[in-house]
């Protein structure tokens, strides 16, 4: 047996001898003591530091006492010191490494290593480096190069990027070839927080890397690649791809000009139109079909189709919070409004309106506004009749109405017409400058601001920025708030310093708290995704003692790194949540977190976990919208858990906000995918009906039902494109939605948020032909919710006599005793008056029901079983989570030109057994371009040109459920009459009650 050694001192005492063999039997005795002994050898630190500078030694000896100090210093917590000594150890450091117990002391210098040489590397970089030791690199290689042998490829490239040396992914994809290798880089430099420079430079070193696409499955990397080219938004790097497909994958060309249009900015879609060649006889049909593409209106016309042909609108459920809400309150009859307008967006159904009239006609002053407006989200996307549709309300040519209150409904159909025009917004920026110039009141330039401002977001139009500043400088607060958002809509994006500058001089010579916050708000739409660029504005405007001003730059903040997750960012907005004076800019701060992390919404419920229950109402007001937001549409259960307490919270404004955000988080979802969807839907319907419940509550449960329906049941919300880059329109549609707080029609812009979910297939002509998918997950998962039913009318129904327990024992002591008489006694009643008895007469026990027989009860039929999969049209709803289902039959005619679902979307979703995945990704699927493989036959294809939506019919019981109601058995035996015409049943006959028998 080995006696444990219980000192180091023996060993230590070696290294005082003069012969150079004991020191170097110490030091290598040393090494494995360290773990033990470490307290004890780090009082000889000198000494082992002296030997490893000292020349008498041979070089191994020298290597190990290296080694020896970094364990020690390691141990006590110096670990740079224990870096510097381990890359002096060479040979013994590499030894060490594959030594049993060393793991843990391996890994933290190792870890140091990397940090270290991707700090040396950024210094390089910039120029104000030292060059890098050597020793290091070495390390840095054998790392690289062990982690290839061992396949961990991905680690090697995370360290790459970091450390800015794009030659080993190039090194890794030669080796592997895997495409999914150079999507991972890609997805890497765009979700983590890199500068932009250095952002663009990875992305443009990794796109010629990225083979020839082609179509079909083959080519799984073309959302990568979309994503790649919308972040860039770089004409000279698009035309030659898209070129290059023109002529030997036309289809795809189409597909991913479709792709570019949903994330691309409205400027970089401009500059690819007009840099797309015309080309020759054979590839100009092509072009022009890219051109007519890249306009964004074909997408438009073609979501606008899908909605129209699937509204599934509950019109009951607005008649029902119509009965309830006092149409004559400005409030109620906005949140009305407003819920109207989500639940019909795009369908371009005014059902509702038509048949309220009356109930229209009540709003005043800005509801009335706000009502006008609501058309813009109703026809949404409607560009070739937007201006027919609202003509009765836009101004005339003659200028303003004199008529009272006309100026309302005209500054309202201004705002309008910039939500219709919303992504195709070039042919009526026109038609909305000339009316701004020209307006006098600041109602109509309040909405014409608006709608330029949205039907020109992103147009970086000087122009038009240039009205908006003379509107401005009218001093108006009304007009002054809306020219300050549009301004900053103008220029999304743009990080212009002139306009910031002269926005923010103004923002603090003006008195009117309105323009200020226009001013501040529109500043951050101009940082929008500038991330670093960005730095100092934040840090002047969160340095401003106007709490107005704090607000924007919050908000600044939120917009400039949208969708990174900047830990730095998440920090701050952390900080100000819990540390600035101003109610408002801590409720803001909070909400922001939601446009940081929306990529990761399963990390939010943890991150406002405690804010949610802090003593500020404001702060927890913050955190039920930043979960609404950031968890849109995942109908996440983490998020629901915290929102519904918060549904019975004290304070108003907070209740308001957690029924918004329900309605958001269970958008698109069905009864079996989320256990909260009926119990939030039948919540809503009782705070609404509920005239005791606070004004505020009841105004965010009409919203939250305007968000769990909207778009006719056929729209989530999303900030992501489906290519996963930043959906802008979406974010900016939320960021200005967040707004309604102070001002109510800004919540219209919710609007810009709803992504149409359904598969659009078009073929090469870019008509839509008639085919079937298959779903292959059980239908009740994905289905519309069941409509609402009417309440019955309940006919007033008898109510039985009710006989007492001591009566029926004395009725029991009468029949034995007329028996034993041999007498006939009368005691039961009039047939049709049965009693009911609420005793056993056997034992005396109350029972207040007197069950049917077993005979009498219905049967119930076994259910049927649920089939696995369905079949589904072309423009059929196609949920989010349901993408990961969707399958192509191997054998029908059409085929998509790229893959339907991503595949991180379907591990998202797929690994929960509802279909409904923690994380959110926008996936794919929208308007698929279809390869037909049987083009010598004659195909069949949908009218894209629907007819106008007749109301719809009144509700008749179906043909089958009125033949099962007669089929069903009746119930017998005794049982209380529900025929209200029958007549009475006559008294009891009277009788005297014998105590003297009583026992």
């Amino acid at each position: 047996m080995v006696r444990q050694q219980s000192s180091a001192a023996g060993v230590l005492a070696l290294l005082q001898e003069p012969d150079p063999i004991f020191k170097q039997h110490a030091l290598k005795a040393l090494s494995p003591l360290v773990p033990q002994f470490w307290a004890e050898i780090s009082e000889h630190i000198g000494e082992i530091e002296t030997l490893y500078e000292s020349n008498d030694l041979p070089k191994p000896a020298r290597d190990a006492a290296a080694l020896l100090a970094s364990k020690v210093y390691y141990y006590l917590g110096e670990y740079e010191e224990a870096l510097s000594f381990a890359l002096g150890a060479g040979s013994a450091f590499q030894t060490e490494t594959r030594t049993p117990g060393s793991e843990e002391y391996i890994e933290t210098i190792v870890s140091k290593a990397i940090d270290r040489y991707i700090q040396a590397r950024s210094e390089e970089k910039s120029g104000s480096g030292a060059k890098i030791d050597p020793r290091l690199q070495g390390i840095i290689e054998g790392i690289f190069e062990r982690c290839i042998s061992e396949g961990e490829f991905k680690q090697a490239i995370g360290i790459a990027l970091e450390s800015h040396r794009l030659d080993v992914i190039s090194n890794i994809y030669s080796h592997t070839k895997d495409v999914s290798l150079l999507s991972y880089a890609m997805e890497g430099v765009l979700d983590t927080g890199f500068s932009l420079s250095y952002r663009d430079q990875v992305l443009r070193f990794l796109f010629p890397l990225f083979p020839a696409t082609t179509t079909g499955d083959s080519s799984p990397h073309v959302h990568s690649l979309t994503r790649l080219l919308v972040t860039l938004s770089d004409p000279e790097l698009t035309i030659p791809f898209l070129t290059s497909l023109v002529t030997n994958e036309p289809l795809l060309a189409y597909q991913i000009a479709f792709d570019l249009v949903e994330g691309g900015s409205q400027d970089y879609l401009e500059n690819l139109r007009t840099s797309l060649p015309e080309g020759d006889e054979t590839t100009k049909p092509t072009y022009d079909k890219l051109r007519q593409i890249l306009t964004g209106k074909e997408s438009v016309k073609l979501h606008l189709e899908f909605l129209k042909r699937n509204n599934q609108t509950d019109l009951l459920i607005l008649k029902n919070t119509k009965d309830a809400l006092e149409p004559r309150s400005s409030l109620y009859h906005t949140a009305l409004t407003l819920q109207n307008a989500f639940m019909h967006s795009g369908t371009t159904s005014d059902v509702f309106l038509r048949e309220n009239l009356e109930w229209l006609g009540l709003a005043s002053n800005w509801a009335k506004f706000s009502a006008t407006a609501g058309l813009g989200v109703i026809h949404k996307g409607y560009f070739e009749q937007g201006q027919t549709i609202l003509g009765p309300y836009l101004p005339q040519a003659a200028g303003e109405s004199n008529v009272q209150g006309a100026n309302y409904s005209e500054g309202g159909a201004l705002y309008a017409l910039g939500l219709i025009n919303a992504g195709c917004g070039s042919d009526v920026t026109t038609y909305l400058r000339d009316t701004l110039r020209t307006a006098q009141g600041e109602v109509v330039q309040h909405g014409a601001a608006l709608g330029l401002g949205i039907a020109g977001m992103g147009s970086k139009s000087a122009e038009a920025f240039e009205d908006l500043k003379n509107v401005l400088f009218s001093d108006s607060a009304v007009a002054g708030e809306a020219a300050g958002f549009a301004m900053g809509l103008i220029m999304l994006g743009t990080a212009a310093s002139d306009p910031v500058r002269e926005m923010l001089v103004y923002a603090r010579e003006t008195q009117h708290e309105k323009i200020i916050r226009g001013l501040a708000m529109g500043t951050a739409f101009i940082y929008y995704s500038r991330q670093e660029e960005a730095d100092e504005t934040i840090k002047l405007l969160l340095a401003e003692k106007d709490p107005i001003l704090r607000y924007g730059g919050v908000y600044t903040l939120a917009l400039a790194y949208a969708g990174t997750a900047n830990n730095d960012a998440v920090r701050k907005l952390l900080h100000i949540a819990v540390s600035d004076v101003s109610d408002d800019v801590r409720r803001a701060a909070v909400t922001a977190l939601a446009f940081l992390l929306f990529k990761s919404p399963s990390q939010v419920p943890r991150v406002v976990q405690l804010l949610s229950e802090s003593y500020n109402p404001h702060v927890r007001c913050g955190a039920t919208l930043a979960l609404g937001i950031a968890c849109a549409g995942t109908g996440l259960q983490d998020a629901i858990d915290i929102l519904e307490p918060m549904t019975k919270d004290s304070v108003d404004f907070v209740r308001q906000g957690a029924f918004i955000a329900l309605g958001m988080i269970l958008i698109e979802q069905s009864e079996a995918s989320s256990a909260s969807f009926a119990s939030t839907r039948a919540k809503y319907a009782k705070v609404i009906a509920d005239k005791h419940e606070d004004h505020m509550a009841r105004f965010g449960a009409a919203l939250g039902q305007g968000f769990i329906d909207a778009g006719g049941r056929n729209v989530t919300i999303s900030l992501q494109s489906r290519a996963g880059s930043s959906n802008t329109s979406a974010i900016v549609g939320m960021v200005l939605f967040c707004q309604f707080w102070y001002w109510y029609p800004l919540a219209h812009c919710a609007a810009l948020a709803f992504s149409p979910t359904g598969i659009i297939g078009l073929n090469g002509d870019l008509k839509a032909p008639k085919f079937d998918f298959v779903s292959n997950a059980k239908p009740s998962l994905f289905t519309y919710p069941s409509a609402t039913k009417p309440p019955k009318k309940e006919a007033a129904t008898k109510v039985a006599t009710a006989v007492l327990s001591t009566t029926a024992k004395v009725k029991a002591r009468e029949k034995k005793k007329a028996a034993a008489e041999g007498e006939t006694m009368e005691i039961d009643k009039a047939d049709g008056d049965a009693d009911v008895e609420m005793g056993d007469t056997k034992d005396g026990d109350v029972s207040p029901i007197n069950h049917l027989s077993e005979d009498s009860k219905p049967s119930s039929s076994r259910k049927k079983l649920e089939p696995t999969s369905e079949t589904k049209p072309n423009f059929s709803r196609v949920t989010p989570a349901q993408l990961a289902y969707i399958s192509f039959p191997s054998d029908g005619r059409y085929q998509p030109v790229r893959t339907v679902t991503s595949s991180k979307q379907g591990r998202a979703f797929a690994s929960k057994a509802l279909g409904v995945g923690s994380e959110k990704y926008a996936g794919s699927g929208g308007i698929l371009i279809l390869s037909d493989l049987r083009p010598d036959e004659e195909a069949e294809f949908i009218e894209l040109e629907a007819p106008a939506l007749a109301p719809p019919p009144p509700e008749v019981i179906p043909a089958a459920a009125t033949a099962a109601a007669a089929a069903a058995p009746q119930p017998t035996g005794r049982h209380i009459a529900l025929d209200e015409s029958s007549p009475d049943a006559p008294p009891p006959e009277p009788f005297e009650y014998p105590f003297d028998n009583d026992t």
